[in-house]
């Protein structure tokens, strides 16, 4: 059941949209974005609000073209989603805030046990192509028919 302090740490209502970030969840994710790259222009862009369309996109399931005009340009979102799956950053942060979960539940950082379903696993031996009938194969029905006509005396 949920108590009251869990409503009140739990609740998104404050925020714009319910996949941005808290300030206690961006200074977990902060230090995992790499600092712009030397040389060049400045970064004028704000990374927070970035990774927060990044995280939009992914929570909704809409396309980029349809990312709200509150973020930066849904190239730029585009872009930096790209580079950041790219060179692992999202994966980074992926597996930090999961050890930060896991640890925050007392338990171990990485998962110790694995349960496989048998069944599944034998599933995937049936079937295939192979379970087609031959005598339906495209081959099979061109050599049918032309031995036909090949027993039709020509006059």
């Amino acid at each position: 059941m949920w108590s009251t302090e869990d409503r009140r740490r739990y609740d998104r209502s404050a925020l714009r949209y319910p996949s941005d970030l808290t300030d206690a969840e961006w200074s977990l994710v902060e230090g995992h974005i790499p600092p712009a790259k030397r040389g060049g222009r400045k970064r004028k862009v704000d990374v927070r609000e970035v990774l927060q369309g990044v995280l939009y996109v992914l929570e909704t399931g809409c396309q980029w073209r349809h990312l709200p005009k509150d973020f930066p340009p849904r190239s730029t979102v585009w872009d930096y989603f790209d580079l950041w799956s790219y060179d692992g950053t999202l994966d980074r942060i992926h597996d930090a805030l999961y050890v930060a979960m896991r640890e925050a539940e007392c338990r171990e950082p990485s998962p110790t046990a694995a349960i496989i379903d048998s069944r599944t696993a034998k599933s995937a031996e049936k079937g295939g192509a192979n379970r087609r009938k031959p005598a339906m194969t495209r081959a099979r029905r061109q050599r049918a028919s032309s031995s036909i006509f090949s027993s039709i005396p020509l006059a």
